[in-house]
């Protein structure tokens, strides 16, 4: 039985795959490879068979960026970006939509390894617990559909980002619930609320904004003064 961790590298330079794919299988892991974003999702599917997942933020088509904000949600497994040198906006996007790392290219074979171990060592001892829905939720004729990742009202879909989404989903699905700010950083942004942190505020302050577009100024998630936000329940 194979008891190696298996990690998933996406990268479209297959020359650079093959490198570091050598020094990490010759370090003790199993290494798979996926060079396009549709590749990687289709891998994804079963991402219980992964440890950690090692994403390029620039490939052609669809970005690593673009991709960790579809999969996130939904699939749990540590994530290092590799970034190219000078994309600061990049490695923050990335960090913000729950990145649990990033290395700058090219990288030393050595540095990845060491991140690789130290990622897998703080996620180690987490049993992360989704509220994120596994079905289509309909709350006050607003319709959010997790599979195809589209939200709609009357029928009329809301142009979400990717946070945006999520945290939609979020509030969404535990209608009637507190959520707190703490719990809705760590889900949706995937990092521990900082001192002064407004990150998830803005979030959801965009999401309230693109709601009222559609149903006027009705106060469908609540802010709950010191604690964090509630989205109303349907009668």
């Amino acid at each position: 039985m194979n008891d190696k961790p298996r990690l998933l590298m996406v990268d479209d330079d297959v020359e650079l795959c093959e490198l570091l794919g050598d020094y990490l299988i010759l370090e003790g892991f199993d290494v798979e490879f996926a060079h396009n974003a549709a590749e990687a999702s289709e891998k994804l599917e079963r991402s219980e068979r992964y440890r950690l997942m090692v994403l390029d933020v620039m490939m052609p088509g669809k970005t690593g960026l673009e991709l960790l904000q579809e999969i996130r949600p939904k699939v749990q497994l540590p994530v290092i970006m590799l970034t190219g040198r000078g994309e600061d906006i990049d490695r923050i996007l990335g960090l913000e939509m729950g990145a649990d790392d990033y290395l700058s290219k090219p990288c030393n074979p050595r540095e990845l390894l060491a991140r690789i171990r130290a990622v897998l060592r703080r996620a180690e001892p987490q049993t992360r617990k989704t509220l994120f829905p596994e079905k289509v939720v309909n709350v006050l004729g607003i319709s959010l559909d997790p599979g195809v990742r589209e939200a709609k009202v009357n029928e009329e879909l809301l142009d979400l980002t990717g946070t945006e989404f999520n945290v939609l989903a979020y509030l969404l699905a535990n209608a009637g619930t507190v959520i707190s700010k703490e719990q809705l950083t760590e889900l949706v942004l995937h990092r521990k609320l900082a001192a002064y942190d407004r990150a998830i505020d803005v979030h959801v302050s965009r999401v309230r904004q693109k709601l009222a577009q559609h149903l006027g100024n009705q106060e469908l998630i609540k802010t709950i003064r010191g604690v964090g936000y509630q989205f109303v329940r349907g009668e």
